[in-house]
Formats: C-alpha cells, structure tokens, sequence
C-alpha cells in the first residue's frame, strides 16, 4: 500500500544542489502573507519586560542599556542576541556574545527557529511561541475555506486561524473527531499558503507497518533491509519544499517518535542504513481525533513531540455542534449527486441524529438518500426518538431557562396524563404511584384545561 499521497505533484521551485540533486525551496510568500506574531517569554532569570510580543522589526536581548528584553543575569552579555519574525519562525543572530547563544544544545551565531522552540542565551532561556489573540483573528466573511463548508459561528473561526496561518511555516496540530474534515483542513491551509508550490504528502500514521514506519518517513538505502533493492526518499524528503500531513500522529510507533522529534526541531533526517544526514523543509501539520495530551499521561506519546507539535491548535467542530449547517452541507452534497435537496421532512430527521462519524457520516447519508430515495435506516436509528425530539425542540435564539421551563411542564403534563391512564382516571392512585401531591395534580389538570 502506498500511503504517501501527493508525491508527484508538480509546480514547485527546485535549484540544483552541490552533489547534482534536486532539492526544492519555499517559494516567496505573496505580499499579503503575514506571518503570526512571536511571544518571547523569559524562563528562568529576571527580566524587563518577562514577556515580549514580537512582530514587525526586530529584537535585541542584553544585560546592558538599549535593548528590548533587559536580563539580568551575568551569563548574558551587554547586546548578546537579535530576534527578529520570519514566515519560518524567528531568525535569531548572535551580536558577539561572550558565553553563546544556544540552540537544542548546540552554540550557533544564526538560526531560523520555529514557533514553540526555547533558546538559551548564556544560561538564560527563552521561550518563543505563537501570539494568537483573539483581535488577530477579525470573522472570516465567507461560509467556505477550501473544501471545508459551513458558515455556522464555530466554522468560520476556525476559517479565521487557518486564513491567519497563510503566512507562517509554523507547525500546526488539528484535532477532531472521525469525519470533522482534519485532511480537508491540512489540504486547504497548504493550497491557501504560499507553500503550495511545493507538493502536499500525506503519511497515515495509523496504517504503518512498524517495522517499516522509519522507513516511510524517512527513506532507505539500497541494501538496507531485506526488500531494500533500491533506494527511496521518505516523506520528509518527498515534501521537502511543501506540506507534509502526518494524520493520526496519535498511533505513531513509540520507538520512531525521537526520529520525528529531531526531523521537526533540526531539519534534518537519516535514511535507514545511512549515517549522513539529509536537510529538509517542510511544512508540517499533524492531525489525531485521539487525546494526545491523556497520551502523553500515559506515557504513549513523547511529552517533548507532544508540544513541538501543538504549536497552533485547530479544533474542528463536530458536526452535531453546528447543525445550523446542515442545509448547506445537504445542498452541497446533493449537487455533487446530481439530484436535488431532500425534502423537508427528511432535513428534520436528520436534525435528530447523534451523527457519531460527522460531515462523512452525513455525504453518505445523502449519496444513500440520492440512489434509492430514502436514508439508511441503521442512520436513523441511531438517536432514541427522545434525544431526536429534544432537539428539534431546541431554539438557539430564545434564553436557556425558558425553554427549560416549558419543556419541564409539557413533561409534567404527559407524565399526568399518562398515569391517569394507567389508573383508569383514579386521581387519588394516580397520586401514590407517582408520589405528586393530590393538590398539586389537581393543579396541573386545571392547568392543562385552561391551556387546552
């Protein structure tokens, strides 16, 4: 099985590299790319100010007069490092510094770092993440992001973070439940970012084969296993100048997650049977509909992948939070068929249902509904006639306690109704068996009369 996708995709920048082989390069982003805003947190010295938001211009870090970030700290040099945001990250350049400036353990005078790296400036260290805040994100204005569709108040938040992504190579995690659309989400931010020159690649974790799962990602020399007869790139290298979409990163072997660590923070893979590193770019978005975080408790998953990772989080909605969209997303499926929208009664039924596999779960609904005219009745089935009640009852637009009350009352009175059924009409039974005051039954039956 071939679970690398997109491989051959054309139309990214390639240059001609020493040894003769093609490496491939991110291309300029378009003017109106922004990258998203860095917060430089300071982590274990005093300092003034502990926190600074990064964003147009540059940064300088010291222990002396005129810089940014004043630490205190006598490690740290008067002027000792520059930060200034990229579409990478942040570019960082030593200023001469008299104890180093530090990155994964290694001294470096310059390095692009990505969102979610700490950097050590003597023995100080800085954490650089994303600053998203909620002013940064204005409402997106249409009611689609790619393939992804809906124009409900949860939807185009998440059209909001995407759109604000555009600019920034910075990794991102999406997470949602089975069929919230976690693919069409890493494809539409890839063709809306100015890394959709280079190829899309999409590596399901899920369907490695362990033994072979270092190999995917990373590439083989001829010769290195059994089977190996020639050699071949991995997905890094196949993406490297575009996107790479490792979906369930959650079932990721334990073993061949510190491979994935390094890749990420260092740019830099080994194929199997080789000992040379090979530099790679790469956009990398990652997707799980699994706890990572309850992963990582457990010991499942490395806490440090974990938070290399989740730099920017996309929570995609699941469908039965936003049924508001379910006529457009009905509409739009019954187009892709070739027939028309069901009618209404059918688009009611389908507001009662838990929709446990989401937006997939609802296109093979209506491609069911398109071939034989009726839905599948396992679907139906699936929420008590209850639960489906409740929720057509629902009225987003009127205030919770209302509701509540009328419901409890039409409740009541059905339950009364009920056991004077059951009593024949006895009122005096009817009271001891339900353990309702005689004098409040009476109050409800006068009730239910004026009302009727």
């Amino acid at each position: 099985m071939n679970i690398l996708e997109g491989s051959q995709q054309a139309g990214y920048r390639s240059a001609s590299g020493a040894s003769g082989e093609r490496t491939q390069t991110l291309s300029e982003p378009p003017a109106q790319c922004v990258p998203i805003a860095a917060r430089i947190r300071v982590l274990n010295a005093s300092a003034s100010p502990t926190s600074y938001r990064l964003g147009q211009g540059r940064c300088r870090v010291g222990a002396g007069e005129g810089v940014d970030i004043l630490l205190d700290d006598k490690t740290v040099s008067r002027a000792h490092v520059e930060l200034e945001l990229v579409r990478e990250g942040v570019a960082v350049q030593d200023l001469g510094s008299r104890n180093g400036t530090y990155l994964y353990g290694q001294r470096i005078e310059r390095a692009i770092l990505s969102l979610g790296s700490t950097l050590r400036v003597g023995r100080v260290e800085l954490e650089i993440i994303p600053d998203l805040t909620p002013e940064q994100l204005p409402e997106y204005p249409r009611d689609d992001y790619g393939r992804l569709l809906g124009g409900s108040k949860a939807m185009r938040k998440v059209y909001s973070l995407l759109h604000r992504l555009e600019g920034s190579l910075a990794n991102v995690l999406i997470t949602g439940e089975t069929g919230t659309g976690k693919e069409l989400a890493a494809r539409a931010l890839h063709d809306h970012a100015h890394v959709a020159c280079g190829p899309f690649v999409s590596v399901n974790c899920g369907a490695l084969e362990r033994n072979l799962a270092r190999s995917e990602l990373f590439g083989h020399a001829r010769g290195a296993f059994t089977g190996a007869v020639e050699a071949r790139a991995g997905a890094f290298e196949v993406a490297s100048g575009g996107t790479l979409f490792l979906d369930e990163i959650g079932e990721l072997p334990l073993d061949i997650q510190p491979l994935l660590l390094r890749a990420i923070e260092q740019g830099i893979i080994v194929r199997v049977g080789e000992t040379q590193g090979r530099p790679v770019k790469v956009r990398l978005i990652a997707a799980t509909h699994r706890n990572l975080k309850q992963h990582v408790l457990e010991e499942r998953f490395r806490e440090d992948l974990y938070y290399r990772l989740m730099v920017v989080n996309v929570v995609l909605p699941p469908l039965r939070e936003r049924l508001e969209d379910l006529p457009l997303l009905v509409r739009h499926f019954s187009e892709q068929f070739g027939t028309s929208s069901p009618a209404p009664q059918v688009l009611s039924r389908l507001r009662g249902l838990r929709f446990s596999g989401n937006v997939r779960e609802l296109r093979n609904m209506v491609e069911a509904h398109a071939a034989v005219g009726m839905l599948p009745e396992s679907s139906l089935g699936e929420a008590s006639d209850l639960e489906s009640s409740l929720r057509r009852y629902i009225a987003l637009e009127q205030p919770y306690a209302g509701q509540k009350e009328r419901l409890l009352q039409l409740f009541l009175e059905l339950y009364v109704d009920a056991m004077l059924a059951h009593t024949g009409g006895n009122q005096s039974e009817a009271a001891r068996l339900s353990g309702i005051e005689r004098s409040y039954l009476n109050r409800v039956l006068k009730r239910k009369r004026q009302d009727g």
